[in-house]
């Protein structure tokens, strides 16, 4: 029997990934484009729609679904219920109606968050886990619940959205979501930043403050220590409420390395309760390829 692929779709503030995905999570095919994301939703899926034709045709009748996986809240029926303006214009679009009727194929549209811990969960770093919180850290901070290789949306559709748990401190930063004090705020990787810039007065992008931080530079160490100190303070808060059997750090800023991960697991376990401070937590396995593989993963399994 021919193996059925779905075409898989991953937009991102800078650009837009597609390929295809087999229900083993391997990925083939991939392609790329800019994403026009100052010029609206329909420009946007525009451009989704010219980098997935060509694959849905290059698969022909092994093609079965589409799967996109999207920054944003998307609600039951596919569309963007909310977007913040790194994609301008973006909520209110009608990502599954449009994808549906460009390409005749059925189509599943997931956060992008959602997607990448679906495919943590089925293939990844969480993969044989009953349960599990994968967790996204780079420009933003966002988080997916897993049970049983499924991602739980919740009612809304913002499950497992960690980042915005408020932080165990009082500074009055403004989170993306323009609520204050979110741990986004305080560990993300534009918020390490500015923490080098409010101790130094000086600019500088996250790889240059790791490389003073390994040098011994002291201001860039606090900024990083700080963030993750504040990151493992709520994931224990997390892991006390949830009991997952594993906890998986994604996302560019996981590439820091010990110089996070260290403080982040040491405050982890001063908050955890004993039962909960045994959870495993990994580093994710699947990198920029995660998003893809799960939203074409959860388009073939919602056949």
């Amino acid at each position: 029997m021919t193996t059925p692929l779905a075409v898989a779709v991953d937009i991102g503030g800078t650009k837009i990934a597609a390929g295809l995905v087999d229900a083993e999570g391997r990925l083939y095919e991939r392609r790329r484009t800019a994403t026009p994301a100052a010029e609206g939703g329909e420009a946007i899926m525009a451009a989704v729609l010219g980098c997935a034709r060509p694959l849905r045709d290059l698969g022909g009748d092994r093609v079965v679904a589409c799967g996109i996986a999207t920054a944003g809240v998307v609600d039951p029926a596919g569309r963007i219920a909310g977007a913040t303006d790194l994609l301008r214009g973006w909520a209110g679009t009608d990502v599954r109606g449009i994808a549906e009727r460009g390409l005749g194929l059925p189509a599943e549209v997931v956060n992008d968050c959602h997607a990448a811990g679906t495919a943590e969960a089925r293939i990844g770093a969480a993969r044989g886990a009953r349960t599990g919180l994968v967790v996204a850290v780079g420009t933003g901070i966002g988080g997916a619940l897993v049970a049983d290789g499924v991602t739980v949306t919740g009612r809304s559709g913002t499950a497992g959205a960690i980042g915005h748990v408020p932080a165990p401190v009082v500074a009055g930063r403004r989170c993306s979501c323009g609520a204050f004090d979110h741990v986004e705020a305080h560990a993300s990787g534009p918020a390490i930043e500015r923490s080098f810039r409010e101790l130094t007065g000086q600019a500088a992008g996250l790889r240059e403050i790791a490389s003073l931080a390994r040098s011994g530079r002291s201001q860039a160490l606090h900024a990083i220590t700080t963030a993750g100190g504040l990151l493992g303070r709520v994931l224990g808060g997390a892991a006390n409420l949830l009991d997952p059997d594993v906890i998986v750090i994604a996302g560019g800023v996981s590439g820091l390395g010990s110089l996070l991960l260290g403080p982040m697991r040491r405050a982890f376990r001063a908050e955890a309760l004993p039962g909960s401070r045994a959870v495993l937590i990994r580093v994710a396995v699947l990198g920029e390829r995660a998003g893809l593989v799960g939203a074409g993963l959860s388009a073939l399994h919602s056949r």
